[in-house]
């Protein structure tokens, strides 16, 4: 495949993904706000440990079979039987663990109802298991339009078919249970109707070890993440109670909700396009600055903004019984540009033949992160949040400055676009205050949003007028998607800056 063809089934790529993502992401907002108004934090806390419990077994039952079809430069029939053999075995087997030690962990986190939470979604690691290898087949296709169609229509399914009516009719948690498990049901039936695949057991073959070697790289560094993305919630609800982490998780899902289309868009599409690109690393290292550069330009004032509006909007949405969580979700939405970097620079390692180095430099953060929320997770949820977002950013530092030396690049090369986003995150952000000062005295959370949004929009629509502040490669980035805009955006660079240089080229 050529060059221009990668670059061509990438864009295609994103842009598929970030369509279904954005259509679940308005799916999931809105099914989320009304089982939040109907069940209450208590309820959404019960479940959230079931989740911290399950996703952790998700890492176990997977393995990272799957993960190397998607890494793999030619593929056969024998990779694919053995990823499914293993996947299907050790899920079957971490599904029977769990449920027979639901009682333990019912009584670690001192909350007798998250047992039935624990023995049902134990299911879900078999399920998520037997659908992982079409989802990687399809992904390794660059078929991100299948693969939207299967998260929207398994949510769909789940949350408004099943969830939502059981939660009306005062099935309580167990609503959350059941919309869980109906949506794994469909993600795997769906799945494997868009990618058939072989599914005759193979338990060894020629291959084996280097499947092997790459699912313990990805089990080892899904275990760090997972530490690291679950230790607010497990020190929450055994410091806590189950009330108080409903709230911090809504807040939490809520605050990665955004990310769910940028990273839905980006991360799968670059994860496969830079497998192929794994050899062609000046070109790799375009892409990736190109996309850094425009989540700093872009992300840090659009999350600063989201931040600031934060309170308004859990008042507005979810009603009285969740304003705890307004300050909660805006420290974490300051974080969120971070945590985007952080999920785009993975891919680089893994590319790039690094696959121990995420979890080798992980695994101290693990100890920083236990630490922090050890000694304040128990003084509140704000002061949880606040050791949550700083851990967010570390995270970055971290993993951002390893992916950067593996290309070949230097820190320097972005700290025109920080700067960027940090004077465009203080512009609309004081134009956010003034407006939310100016409405205060209403007490109205609808009107304070408006208020906010419509200054929020009217400072970035400057940027029309003024394109050269995003930065070249920000540019570059948004015709890449929008090419509609390349006349407006390009007349105003020309005003102001004689004629535009040609665009640099897209990895993706």
């Amino acid at each position: 495949m050529t060059s221009t063809a990668i670059g061509k089934s990438g864009v295609s790529a994103v842009k598929w993904s970030a369509a279904s993502t954005a259509v679940r992401f308005t799916l999931q907002l809105g099914a989320q706000v009304a089982l939040a108004r109907t069940l209450g934090p208590e309820a959404f806390g019960v479940f959230a440990i079931g989740m911290v419990v399950l996703t952790f077994a998700g890492f176990v039952s997977g393995f990272g079979f799957s993960w190397s079809l998607l890494q793999r430069t030619e593929l056969h029939d024998d990779d694919v039987r053995f990823a499914w053999t293993w996947q299907c075995a050790v899920g079957l087997v971490t599904m029977v663990a769990l449920y027979f030690s639901a009682p333990y962990l019912a009584g670690y986190f001192r909350e007798a109802r998250a047992q039935n939470v624990i023995e049902w979604l134990s299911v879900a690691c078999l399920l998520n298991a037997a659908a992982s290898p079409a989802t990687f087949l399809l992904q390794r296709e660059l078929n991100f339009r299948a693969v939207g169609l299967i998260q929207v229509g398994s949510y769909a399914l789940g949350y408004l078919a099943v969830g939502l009516p059981m939660a009306f009719a005062g099935w309580g948690v167990q609503s959350l249970v059941a919309a869980w498990l109906v949506q794994a049901v469909a993600q795997f039936v769906l799945g494997y109707a868009l990618k058939p695949h072989p599914v005759k057991p193979l338990f060894w073959y020629p291959s084996a070890s280097l499947a092997m070697g790459t699912g313990r790289a990805v089990f080892l560094t899904n275990i760090v993440n997972w530490v690291l993305n679950n230790l607010d919630r497990i020190l929450i609800a055994r410091l806590l109670n189950a009330t108080s982490l409903g709230l911090y998780n809504v807040a939490y899902n809520l605050a990665t909700l955004p990310n769910s289309v940028l990273l839905g868009a980006l991360q799968p599409a670059f994860t496969a396009a830079g497998a192929r690109l794994q050899h062609d690393i000046p070109r790799l290292g375009r892409a990736y600055l190109q996309m850094v550069a425009s989540v700093c330009v872009l992300g840090i004032p659009a999350f600063a903004v989201f931040g600031l509006m934060s309170p308004d909007a859990v008042a507005f949405l979810y009603g009285a019984k969740w304003v705890d969580a307004g300050w909660v979700l805006g420290i974490l939405f300051f974080a969120m540009p971070a945590y985007v970097i952080w999920a785009i620079s993975t891919p680089i390692l893994w590319n790039t033949r690094r696959k121990s180095h995420e979890f080798a430099l992980q695994l101290p953060l693990v100890a920083v992160g236990a630490a922090g929320f050890y000694l304040f997770a128990g003084n509140g949820i704000l002061q949880a949040a606040a050791v949550a977002a700083a851990l967010l950013v570390l995270r970055a530092l971290v993993i951002g400055t390893a992916a950067f030396k593996a290309l070949g690049l230097h820190v320097r090369d972005v700290l025109p676009e920080l700067g960027r986003g940090a004077l465009l995150a203080l512009a609309v952000s004081f134009s956010v205050l003034v407006a939310q000062q100016a409405v205060a005295g209403y007490a109205f959370a609808l009107l304070s949003l408006a208020a906010a949004g419509a200054a929020a929009l009217a400072t970035l629509l400057l940027l029309l007028v003024w394109p050269q502040c995003l930065g070249e490669r920000t540019i570059s980035m948004i015709l890449r998607f929008v090419p509609r805009l390349q006349a407006r955006l390009r007349a105003g660079q020309h005003l102001r800056s004689g004629p535009a240089e040609r665009t640099p080229e897209s990895a993706l």
